[in-house]
């Protein structure tokens, strides 16, 4: 739930710098209170959910990527507009590559394979990481000699990879409010509060004692 705050700890790390910590936590607290809401209620709203998730892939990516900003221009005091426009460029290419796999994962049949437990070729799966990883390196490499901050920019962007996978979620909760009617008859208890779920259980195995007599 909290993995920006990995990102804000280079923000609050000295020199401090103020505009880059407030354009990192508007959109970290807007993320956190909205998560509120499946903490009081997850069942409820299982179908926002995803859409919550997705978002919050993008964030944490996006306090990731204002944290490199920060190393760079702050901590080692790079003067140059290049290394930001790279940045920008790795960021979009980031999380189109991820969304547009997921695009292509769903719409050819990848994740059901994987269900079946089929042979599919995933080479194409890593390039927008592997991109991203490997253009952050050689931009700590040619703009810092610092070996810890270019350690720190490489985690950062490890860590970039998982987030901005979960940003995949915002195409999942489009796609399941296109399709609910299939989503409902294939999980009755989608979107219902617990102790409806409960119920719905119950029901069931009154119908299967039924069925048994």
């Amino acid at each position: 739930m909290f993995l920006y705050l990995i990102g804000i700890l280079p923000l609050l790390a000295l020199p401090f710098s103020l505009p880059f910590f407030l354009v990192a936590i508007v959109p970290t607290v807007f993320i956190t209170f909205w998560g509120i809401i499946y903490i009081i209620a997850p069942y409820k709203y299982e179908k926002s959910y995803y859409l919550f998730l997705g978002v919050y892939g993008v964030v944490n990516t996006y306090v990731y990527f204002v944290s490199i900003q920060k190393l760079l221009y702050i901590n080692l005091e790079i003067d140059s507009l290049i290394p930001f426009l790279f940045n920008v460029i790795l960021f979009i290419l980031l999380i189109g590559g991820m969304n547009w796999m997921n695009w292509k994962a769903i719409y050819n049949e990848t994740y059901y394979k994987l269900q079946q437990k089929s042979s599919i070729p995933v080479g194409w799966a890593s390039i927008a990481g592997a991109s991203y990883i490997l253009g952050q390196i050689i931009l700590s490499v040619v703009y810092t000699g610092s070996g810890i901050s270019i350690l720190i920019i490489v985690c950062l962007s490890i860590l970039s990879l998982f987030t901005a996978f979960l940003s995949i979620n915002i195409h999942r909760y489009f796609f399941i409010k296109k399709n609910m009617e299939i989503v409902k008859r294939m999980f009755p208890e989608f979107g219902l509060p617990m102790l409806e779920r409960r119920g719905t259980g119950k029901k069931k195995k009154n119908m299967n004692k039924n069925i048994k007599k």
